[in-house]
């Protein structure tokens, strides 16, 4: 029995899933001076004809290997380590997180009156056994008019999330149909989640 799990995400929404699931934690991010604080988004960079799968498996070990040597630096009590990351895939193509309003609006226009892919890998670092999962839903968008774009942009939302929006915000008014993980869009697949602790032997 583990008394708590070091979760390695920025992501509010992460943290209240967890608690969703009464899992006690502590987060380890990064912080000015770690390497990885220097750039952040060089672990997302898309590799040529990588697959969304592919992708969001392996952002997710190299969070999830940035975050084991983070504790190791800190010197922190030892713990097993939750990491997790979400991408948004179009057809073959992976919508990361916009640079620019410019970026969101663009992936917005694409994401309108279709269907896409959300992918979330679930990775956990139990002493030296790395248990992994993976949530996979399907998220079908009405038709949004340049207007509504304009101002769902001018709100922030769109900004720092894998598609340019945020299921649990205000986004939720122009998605037509959910199939599969409601938490997983969300960034954490709740389900998957509780089966990798369950399986490093936190009692849930």
């Amino acid at each position: 029995m583990h008394p708590f799990v070091y979760l390695a995400s920025q992501s509010p929404r992460r943290s209240q899933l967890l608690e969703q699931i009464g899992i006690a934690h502590r987060l380890l991010v990064a912080q000015d001076g770690d390497p990885e604080s220097q750039d952040p988004e060089a672990l997302e960079q898309v590799l040529p004809r990588e697959s969304a799968t592919d992708y969001v498996q392996r952002v997710t070990g190299l969070k999830l290997d940035a975050a084991l040597a983070r504790l190791q630096r800190r010197g922190l009590d030892p713990a097993p380590i939750l990491c997790s990351d979400t991408t948004v895939s179009l057809g073959r193509h992976i919508l990361g997180k916009p640079e620019t309003p410019q970026q969101a609006s663009e992936m917005l226009q694409a994401l309108s009156g279709k269907t896409h892919r959300v992918l979330t890998a679930v990775a956990l670092q139990s002493g030296r056994k790395r248990l992994t999962a993976l949530s996979v839903s399907s998220v079908q968008f009405a038709p949004i008019d340049a207007a509504q774009i304009e101002a769902y942009v001018a709100s922030g939302e769109p900004m720092g999330k894998a598609g340019a929006y945020g299921v649990q915000g205000r986004a939720a008014a122009y998605i037509a149909k959910i199939s599969g993980s409601y938490s997983g869009i969300m960034g954490l697949p709740v389900f998957e989640t509780a089966q990798v602790l369950r399986a490093a032997g936190f009692a849930i």
